[in-house]
């Protein structure tokens, strides 16, 4: 009797062929794991836009144009002398008060707030660091600040 051959139900080729091989296998997982890589450096990076609070100290004793974005009620509180205060929810409308020629130091109550600060004012083509670190720790190591009851 002789032999039928039997169609296969599913005669479709498959999708992605090379990945029956473990080579095809090896170099998907290299992908995966690159792109993950990439994606963890990519957040860990600060691109030089970030200082100490004794490199921003030294920043400001050089004369470095001092952006405070905290709230009015934190400055009242205390703030760093000769610091201009544009609140973060108002910075966006007041970029024209700021200088274009020379470097400004980003501070804030919130290192979150000073940061993002930073990143909008860098996105804006501005030539802006921001402290890693709140101005409650510039005050703690007894930097120069205006209106804070003594240590």
């Amino acid at each position: 009797m002789p032999r039928r051959n039997r169609r296969r139900l599913d005669s479709r080729p498959p999708l992605f062929p090379f990945l029956r091989k473990p080579a095809g296998q090896l170099a998907v997982v290299l992908l995966v794991a690159f792109v993950v890589f990439m994606i963890a450096v990519a957040g860990n990076q600060n691109n030089g836009n970030e200082v100490s609070v004794d490199e921003a100290l030294a920043l400001y004793q050089n004369g470095t144009f001092v952006l405070d974005v905290s709230w009015p009620a934190e400055w009242d509180e205390y703030h760093l002398p000769s610091a201009t205060l544009i609140p973060l929810d108002q910075l966006y409308n007041r970029y024209g008060e700021l200088p274009r020629d020379r470097k400004i130091l980003v501070v804030s109550r919130s290192q979150n707030s000073s940061q993002q600060a930073r990143d909008l004012l860098v996105k804006a083509g501005i030539d802006a660091v921001s402290m890693a670190g709140s101005l409650s720790e510039w005050y703690e190591k007894g930097y120069p600040i205006e209106d804070a009851p003594p240590q």
